[in-house]
């Protein structure tokens, strides 16, 4: 008997008909003798429309009441499942994320989980009781409904596995796996059998929607084995035992794995990038610091930086991407730091893409990085940006030639699939 968190994403949850189906599969889990954890996500779609909910009402809004109105997708799906589970004879019950509880700080709308009070659920799994528990929610410092981000559920999974002392925790998708890059962009992409908790980290850091970044980090730190899915299965086909998905594993539990060598393990693309320039910023000690001072406060991540060289007069100009999300944000903190860092103006572009190439492969082996800025020059892809790290190359390019880029990075590093399969 093992204890086992599923997880199951908006796609998966999407109508009654695919919470039927969801309900019988951890059904059988908990009848083949498991103790079963449940997180699910609101119903595909659902999230978006909140949010959108909440931009109308309020471009600038306050992210405690987006927190309250988006968690409620949720607790929807919980609820649903649970009915299903109990029409199907199963014992089931819904958690909310105060009533565990999970614990976050107050950042609402990007909260952090904090700790897990998991002496109930645990006694509940014990019982012969089926949990299930709305993801990406939690209660803040301030007793107010605070939510994770985006994909906040796999981070909801993993920190409810740790928690329980889960032996695994499978996170099904509209996906079977995690593949060398999207199935949908490249045909010949490959199902991986397992990778590293560093290269799925990377991998869901620059774009790859198969995990959400903090779930891979949270994953690695407790060690919690997990393991990728499809949930459009066939009501017969095999338990999450013995159907093979990707396993997202240690360094050490790899080696045990057999799967062929490669240099680069994915291909990541990522439109949610917005690029900020400010101009004629002063140049002089602390002019950085003020920019990214503010947005640090706000909670908003910046990813790629570069500092041009410093003009005759003094000055420079200073480029970097957020999330587009956060693009309005941004441009009104940086407005109203405007003084004291002493910019010109502010430039934006949302129409950019972030293509990373990821694998250990790199740590051991040299012009990597020179054969992905070949292939794009020879098709004529600019290249706006670079960043890197010591597993991972990313560049900022304009959004419509994501596709191109893409594809032809996957053929350049020998990633396709020889058979032609999908």
């Amino acid at each position: 008997m093992a204890r086992i968190v599923m997880k199951f994403g908006g796609t998966s949850m999407a109508g009654t008909e695919r919470i039927r189906r969801v309900a019988n599969l951890v059904r059988r889990h908990q009848a083949a003798g498991h103790e079963v954890a449940v997180v699910v996500s609101a119903m595909a779609g659902e999230t978006d429309r909140l949010v959108n909910f909440c931009r109308e009402a309020n471009p600038l809004y306050d992210p405690a009441e987006y927190d309250v109105v988006v968690a409620s997708g949720e607790q929807v799906t919980a609820g649903l499942l649970a009915l299903t589970l109990q029409a199907l004879g199963c014992k089931a019950r819904s958690w909310l994320g105060w009533q565990i509880p999970i614990h976050t700080d107050n950042a609402h709308a990007k909260a952090r989980i904090g700790e897990i009070d998991a002496d109930e659920l645990i006694a509940s799994m014990q019982a012969g009781e089926i949990a299930v528990i709305p993801g990406f929610q939690g209660i803040g410092d301030d007793g107010r409904v605070a939510t994770l981000g985006r994909g906040g559920s796999d981070t909801s999974a993993v920190a409810i596995a740790a928690a329980v002392g889960a032996d695994r925790c499978d996170i099904y998708t509209d996906v079977d796996g995690v593949y060398t890059t999207d199935p949908r962009i490249v045909a010949k992409a490959r199902k991986l059998k397992a990778v590293t908790f560093e290269e799925m980290l990377e991998l869901a850091s620059v774009g790859s929607k198969v995990l959400q970044t903090r779930s891979v980090s949270l994953a690695m730190k407790e060690g919690v084995r997990v393991q990728v899915l499809s949930s459009f299965v066939d009501d017969d086909a095999p338990l999450a035992d013995e159907l093979p998905g990707t396993l997202i594993v240690s360094d050490e539990e790899l080696e045990g794995i057999e799967m062929e060598s490669q240099l680069i393990t994915g291909i990541a693309a990522d439109k949610n990038e917005a690029k900020v320039i400010l101009t004629r910023v002063p140049d002089r000690p602390g002019a950085v610091a003020s920019i990214f001072g503010p947005l640090a406060a706000a909670n908003i991540n910046v990813d790629m930086i570069i500092q041009n060289v410093g003009r005759e007069k003094g000055e420079t100009d200073v480029t970097f991407t957020v999330p587009s999300a956060d693009l309005v944000r941004t441009q009104a903190l940086l407005e109203e730091h405007k003084e004291t860092i002493g910019f010109n103006r502010i430039i934006t572009d949302a129409k950019v893409a972030k293509i990373s190439i990821v694998g250990v492969g790199m740590r051991s082996h040299a012009g990597i990085a020179a054969t992905m800025f070949k292939a794009m020059a020879d098709r004529g892809i600019n290249i706006q940006a670079i960043s890197t790290s010591e597993i991972k190359v990313s560049v900022l390019i304009d959004e419509d030639e994501t596709e191109l880029a893409v594809r032809i990075l996957h053929t350049a590093y020998e990633l396709d699939d020889a058979s032609g399969a999908a």
